[in-house]
């Protein structure tokens, strides 16, 4: 509900990194959910957010309904998952995560060659988003529209969270043995969760697509991937508020640097420098001193603190 009043309230200038802001927190719930859930480090995420992002626009270029095509998106991404999670998921930790990174670089590689996409120079007219005969042309649109998405992952995730596979898969990721002797298909919870983190990351990709109206393989960095590991790692995985509050933080923070790092006198290299040295720093500080991230230590500073109150 906050996201949806918050949008009018901006100004006109930061309604455009709301939209990313609430895209990317849409993919970090997702990374959440695979990681703190169940188990699995995914150093690739950007890539379904680039299949998603790609099968709406290519979709809409061809004269599919643009809402139609961010209703397939999602849809798209979850079956490239299942394809690849298939064989990616029987690996385990490291292996896993750099499996997941090196089919981000394929794709990449793919995308820049393939003609029908646009090939390096990008996938260009996309047209905007229509829903009812409404076309979206304002960002303060395209803000409401993001955070729907952004509330319909959450949504799904908590559902999932207090469900039966969602207790599951916190045994699996507590102790993967004893779970499986207790019945649990864990390879089967595992794919269905990646497939669903690679939906919400499909359907984050369909939005930007229109909203931005062109797409080419260099929106979909490597440091993309690692940015939502790094906003799930400092939020706290294994929660639902942690995704939405550390990619708050650290989109933020970006921004701040990079409107320093632009100030007269600065060198031309310094928003990319400082761009890397924000997960950098947050991630070794997140580390050291909130290991189970934001959002978990707020909640155990105000059961500290609810006695006191009481008391007083």
């Amino acid at each position: 509900m906050l996201g949806l009043a918050l949008p009018p309230l901006l100004p006109e200038r930061h309604l455009a990194t709301f939209v990313l802001f609430a895209l990317t927190a849409t993919v970090t719930v997702g990374v959440s959910l695979l990681m703190g859930y169940a188990g699995q480090v995914s150093l690739g995420q950007a890539a379904f957010y680039a299949i998603g992002a790609y099968a709406a626009g290519l979709l809409a270029v061809h004269g599919v309904p643009s809402l139609l095509g961010l209703l397939l998106a999602p849809v798209i991404a979850a079956v490239a998952a299942v394809l690849l999670g298939a064989p990616l998921l029987r690996l385990r930790g490291h292996h896993l995560a750099f499996a997941t990174l090196a089919v981000q670089l394929i794709l990449l590689s793919l995308l820049a060659q393939a003609d029908w996409a646009g090939g390096a120079i990008g996938l260009q007219g996309i047209p905007r988003l229509t829903i009812l005969g409404y076309e979206l042309r304002e960002d303060l649109g395209y803000a409401y529209a993001a955070s729907l998405v952004l509330a319909l992952a959450v949504l799904i995730a908590r559902n999932v969270i207090v469900s039966r596979a969602g207790r599951a898969l916190r045994a699996a990721a507590t102790s993967e043995t004893a779970a499986a002797a207790s019945g649990v298909p864990i390879g089967r919870y595992r794919l269905a969760v990646f497939a669903l983190s690679a939906a919400m990351a499909g359907l984050a990709g369909g939005v930007y697509a229109y909203y931005l109206g062109y797409l080419s393989p260099g929106s979909f960095p490597v440091l993309l991937s690692i940015e939502f590991v790094v906003m799930a790692v400092v939020g706290g995985l294994g929660t639902i508020t942690g995704p939405v509050a550390g990619a708050a933080v650290v989109i933020v923070l970006v921004q701040v640097l990079n409107t320093l790092a632009t100030r007269p006198g600065m060198p031309g290299y310094a928003p990319a420098v400082l761009s890397y040295a924000v997960y950098a720093v947050v991630l070794i500080l997140c580390v050291l001193y909130l290991p189970k991230g934001l959002v978990p230590a707020l909640r155990r500073a105000t059961r500290a603190t609810a006695p006191d109150r009481r008391q007083s």
